[in-house]
């Protein structure tokens, strides 16, 4: 009887089939049954090709070596961690499993079952590519792990071929980093790596994500402090319940004049302020949506201390593979509507026992399940399986996702909202005094998490009511510069390249439409997947550091923004297209190639880019050989300039100063004159060097100062002159 071997992405998801199917049979690397085989890779057990693979002498870097751009691209088994030149020994050995039960004879066709996305694709179609397999493939998709989708998912298995547009989406996105990395990480290191042989690592989505740090860094360095006052009087009623309310004039409550408020703060002495308006309007309050990756990041990152996104993404991952929660890696805040009947039956095993219970009631709203909205993976929710000896960190995040889900089936928290706006009557107090107020009338969803209301609530007033004052103070507010991002704010950014985004807000900014649209579009920078792993690497590799919450640049993150001359790198517009694209070869509206080939275009220009640039020249201090003189300094990178067989040029040639004066050059000699070593020192020593008896072509005698000066288009040096008045 012929069997389907089924790989998963990694043991524990191939223990939860094993387990779904009653596979009970344990070998060494797999399981088996009477019908299925199920084993399972470590994540990528392959890798692409180093540079050094295709061509041994790309093993030592140097600059006329790049660009390098396959022709064809090849993978290999992934490196061992300790030693480059070794292949992992666990990733071997399971490689070697995974090729002797795809040739086995009762193994008539495979299942990939790995993540439903497109990393999880090529982590399955690289060792298709690899091994260059011929039997049926097959394809089972799933949101969770649980025994009844397990089941489900395998009764409605799809033909891996069809989802030839996600491995496209995943090949691009991997040799687009392939090329952008290893070329302009070389090109950039050999360029500018110039302390401590220190590697500039540069990447596709690395380097816009360090640019949206340092925009905030200036925007705080480059703040310029603001004032304005603001006049508060306190209002008492009948029933001695004091109240405070703000002074406004044209609808503003900001004045610039300190003077102008005092006037207005003694003439309250002793006066009484009448209710003219009071306006109550009902309001109600809806929970925050379901999570997104993204979202629980932020949450967790701000409100637990020691918390960074990377490690709520493995936390929810260990979760995902434990079957408690659904998919993480996921851009969606609402839920497929085919969830349906799977949503209400969480909440039903869910809800048991908690003290609010009869308050639950399971509805279909557009808030919760609409298919509009999804983009590839529903929201994060809990599955029904019910979690059991969860670590501290677990906990903290299973609860998160779960109260956030049963949040949305309870009733909708309701206030009222309290106006009240009073009159002193003085020919000198022209504005009014309003105050702001709410009381909780329904606390609905709140109850889950115990949020209390921080509104102030105002006492029983009626309009035409005399109050008196008993009290008023001038406040200097003074404008606070914009604070520093966080993870959670840094995410908000790269989820949509900042449409949408709005700085500490309550309401989730998911709720934007603009934002909506980036997500459902795929305009971000990176992935749900990739964007805890930028900012942890922006972070090893020495570019941000965190203080407490705050992420901020490192001297070294602001000279890679500030000289790095592939700007496109640093666009967040740029990038953004980029992900869109990947976004677009996913739902099969763009093509790989034309993909690779913008790619490779922008890499060609790009290491030509770092070449020429010689912006970070007089961080190189050179030492001249032995028996060389020094004709002065060189004015492009402050290093000796010195005598060779064709011209005096820069000493610190080999770190790509081009500065050259060459002996035979022909505008110096079209006025018959020499380039000689006192004319070179004199160049040097004053900026210019002045020549007598110059003969022009009518034949006219005449005296001129020459400037050699760098032209900032073509980046070259020519002569000027300057005509010497007799």
């Amino acid at each position: 009887m012929s069997k389907s071997l089924i790989i998963a992405e990694k043991p524990s998801v191939a223990r939860n089939i094993a387990e779904a199917l009653n596979l009970k049979l344990k070998r060494d690397g797999y399981i088996e049954g009477n019908e299925y085989i199920v084993t399972w890779a470590f994540g990528h057990l392959l890798q692409l090709y180093d540079a050094k693979d295709y061509d041994k002498s790309m093993a030592s870097w140097k600059m006329e070596r790049f660009p390098f751009i396959p022709e064809r691209f090849k993978y290999k088994i992934k490196k061992d961690s300790s030693s480059k030149d070794k292949p992992d020994a666990g990733a071997l050995k399971q490689i070697n499993i995974i090729k002797s039960l795809i040739d086995r004879e009762d193994v008539g066709s495979l299942i990939s079952a790995t993540d439903y996305d497109r990393e999880g694709q090529i982590i399955f179609d690289e060792l298709g590519l690899y091994f260059e397999i011929n039997k049926p493939i097959y394809r089972l998709l799933l949101n969770e792990w649980t025994e009844d989708e397990v089941k489900k998912g395998m009764s409605d298995l799809k033909l891996n071929s069809d989802m030839k547009p996600l491995q496209d989406a995943g090949i691009g996105r991997q040799l687009a980093d392939w090329l952008i990395g290893i070329n302009l990480t070389s090109a950039a290191t050999l360029r500018y790596g110039y302390k401590d042989n220190k590697t500039i690592n540069i990447g596709r989505v690395l380097l816009p994500t360090l640019k949206i740090i340092y925009d905030r860094d200036k925007e705080i360095e480059n703040f310029v402090e603001t004032s304005y006052y603001k006049l508060t009087a306190v209002f008492k009623t009948k029933d001695n319940i004091e109240f405070e309310s703000l002074y406004y004039e044209d609808a503003s409550e900001k004045f610039e004049k300190k003077e102008d408020l005092d006037k207005i703060s003694k003439a309250l002495l002793g006066k009484t302020g009448t209710v003219v308006d009071k306006e109550i309007e009902k309001k109600k309050e809806y929970p925050q949506p379901l999570f997104n990756l993204s979202n629980l990041q932020g949450y967790i990152t701000s409100k637990y201390k020691g918390w960074t996104s990377d490690k709520v993404l493995k936390t929810a991952q260990s979760l995902y593979e434990k079957k408690y929660i659904t998919y993480p890696r996921t851009a969606s805040v609402v839920l497929e509507e085919s969830l349906v009947d799977r949503a209400r039956k969480v909440l039903e095993t869910l809800k048991k026992g908690l003290s609010y219970e009869e308050q639950i009631k399971f509805v279909k709203s557009k808030r919760v399940f609409d298919n509009s909205k999804v983009e590839s993976h529903s929201a994060i929710i809990p599955t029904y399986v019910q979690p059991k000896g969860l670590s501290a960190e677990e906990q903290n995040v299973y609860n998160a996702v779960k109260n956030r889900f049963i949040m949305q089936f309870m009733p909708v928290a309701e206030f009222e909202e309290t106006k009240i706006t009073l009159k002193v009557k003085d020919e000198n107090i022209k504005g009014e005094f309003i105050s702001k107020g709410k009381v909780e009338i329904v606390k609905g969803w709140r109850i889950v998490e115990k949020i209390e209301t921080k509104d102030t609530i105002l006492p029983l007033v009626e309009k035409g009511e005399n109050l008196d004052i008993v009290d008023s103070k001038v406040n200097k507010v003074t404008k606070k510069p914009p604070k520093h991002h966080t993870e959670k704010t840094l995410l908000r950014v790269m989820e949509t390249c900042g449409k949408g985004f709005v700085e500490d807000k309550d309401e989730d900014e998911t709720n934007s439409e603009e934002m909506m649209q980036a997500i459902l579009s795929g305009f971000s920078i990176g992935t749900p997947a990739t964007r805890a792993e930028t900012i942890k690497k922006l972070k090893d590799v020495g570019y941000i550091t965190a203080k407490g919450k705050s992420l901020i640049t490192t001297d070294l993150g602001k000279t890679i923004v500030e000289i790095f001359p592939a700007k496109e790198l640093l666009d967040l517009e740029y990038t953004g297209r980029l992900e869109k694209t990947l976004s677009d070869i996913e739902k099969g509206k763009h093509e790989k190639d034309d993909f690779l080939k913008l790619i490779k275009d922008f890499v060609i220009k790009s290491v030509d880019d770092i070449k020429n640039d010689s912006s970070l020249l007089h961080k190189f201090k050179v030492e001249i050989p032995k028996g060389a003189v020094s004709y002065g300094q060189c004015p492009e990178c402050g290093n000796p300039v010195i005598e060779g067989t064709k011209g005096f040029g820069c000493s610190n040639w080999k770190n790509g100063c081009k500065f050259t004066i060459w002996k035979n050059d022909k505008y110096i000699k079209s006025f018959n004159k020499e380039v000689t070593k006192e004319m070179v020192e004199i160049l040097l020593k004053n900026g210019k060097v002045g020549f007598r008896n110059l003969v022009s072509k009518k034949g006219n005698t005449f005296s001129a100062y020459f400037r050699y000066e760098k032209n900032k288009e073509t980046g070259y040096y020519n002569w000027k002159m300057e005509f010497i008045d007799k």
